[in-house]
């Protein structure tokens, strides 16, 4: 009883050292979200919280996205909003270059799935503390915008 008692013990000791060994110190948030069925409709808005700490220092923000190889673009519009803790929406449209004019995938391609994380704002100060919303929603022609995976955010803190 006591040895099932210790290896226990010691399994839940190796489990925690093996999840804070692999964080990311520098990530305050590295999120992502499937497209139900591959097919990003205009109302799927995803959206994120994130906690800012420190206003004084500055961030690199990600958008993460996977596309198979059957999406039929070689960019992706985007709109980006931003609420922050004075509830003020600031909506910004991003393009995101997904292959060369060639036709060749930028991203890191994994079978026929393509990984992307462009970033978007890069050294960006936030204006206070507190919490923020942000949303990303597909702004291309096509509704659904079909072959999309995966649609995530990445907020870091800059080196």
């Amino acid at each position: 009883m006591k040895r099932a008692v210790i290896h226990v013990y010691l399994a839940a000791i190796a489990f925690a050292l093996l999840i804070t060994g692999c964080s990311d110190s520098k990530a305050v948030i590295d999120l992502n979200n499937p497209v139900p069925g591959h097919n990003w409709t205009y109302p799927n808005k995803f959206r994120y919280a994130v906690k800012i700490d420190d206003e004084n220092i500055r961030y690199n923000l990600y958008m993460n996205l996977r596309v198979t190889s059957d999406y039929k673009y070689s960019n992706l519009f985007v709109l980006i909003t931003q609420t922050g803790p004075d509830k003020k929406p600031v909506i910004k449209r991003y393009e995101l270059t997904l292959a060369t004019k060639e036709g060749e995938w930028l991203g890191q391609g994994s079978g026929n799935l393509y990984s992307y994380q462009v970033p978007y704002k890069t050294n960006f100060k936030f204006p206070a503390k507190g919490l923020y919303q942000i949303a990303i929603e597909q702004n291309m022609r096509d509704n659904p915008l079909r072959e999309v995976s995966d649609v995530g955010l990445r907020v870091e803190k800059a080196e």
